[in-house]
């Protein structure tokens, strides 16, 4: 039994451990995580859209070479779940977000919106410096704008005052009548359709009758 298992092993008298090549172990340059999407994102291969918080296997790794104020960038490798392509994301320690360096495309970064808003900005304070008439003009549309938004906002309020208005029985009770009123249509329509197929049934018994009163007044006549 014991040889069948393997449990012995037999060693020569000329055994030399240290003459014994060392395997070298490669070090795995990735690590196998399990993780889910920071944010919705498509793919560019089929088009596919995964949602935030899908889970999937991915296998991480430490940007070379990079790094934000000491802190370490980690690159990350996912496939689609239709096509199976890979899409590769970075962490972004500067702007608390991630990127999509490959193969996937972000529907939404709001770093870029907040860039653009700093860029109009400042071309604004710009052309207020240089033209005052420019800057006239868009205190003119600022409060324009402000103006239209405090006319929406009175009439966001005027609505919700008309609702809290409502009281909810009599809803109800306007609610019950409505359905009182429908059944009883029905209840008379449903009379006149009765009263209609009786009629038609008196009306065919009666015209029965005379024929048949008729004929026996034209055999009497006859003996």
């Amino acid at each position: 039994m014991g040889e069948r298992k393997v449990i012995s092993k037999y060693y020569p008298p000329d055994f030399d451990p240290s003459k014994v090549p060392k395997i070298k172990v490669k070090k795995a340059a990735y690590t196998k995580v399990t993780t889910m999407l920071p944010m919705s994102i498509r793919c560019n291969t089929c088009g596919e859209y995964l949602g935030r918080g899908t889970k999937f296997n991915a296998k991480k790794e430490t940007v070379q070479g990079q790094d934000y104020l000491g802190i370490k960038i980690y690159r990350f490798f996912i496939r689609c779940k239709k096509c199976a392509a890979e899409l590769t994301i970075r962490t972004d320690p500067k702007n608390s977000e991630y990127v999509c360096e490959s193969g996937a495309t972000r529907n939404y970064e709001p770093w870029k919106e907040t860039n653009e808003e700093k860029e109009s900005r400042l071309t604004k304070e710009q052309e207020e410096e240089q033209d005052a008439m420019k800057a006239l003009e868009n205190r003119t549309i600022e409060s324009k704008k402000e103006m239209e938004m405090m006319d929406a906002l009175e009439e966001l309020k005027a609505m919700n005052a008309r609702a809290n208005e409502i009281d909810h029985e009599q809803l109800l009770e306007y609610n019950l009548q409505k359905q009182e009123e429908q059944e009883r249509l029905q209840d008379e329509e449903d009379e006149k359709l009765v009263q209609s197929i009786f009629h038609n049934n008196n009306t065919s018994t009666i015209h029965s009758d005379s024929e048949d009163e008729e004929i026996h007044n034209n055999k009497t006549i006859k003996k």
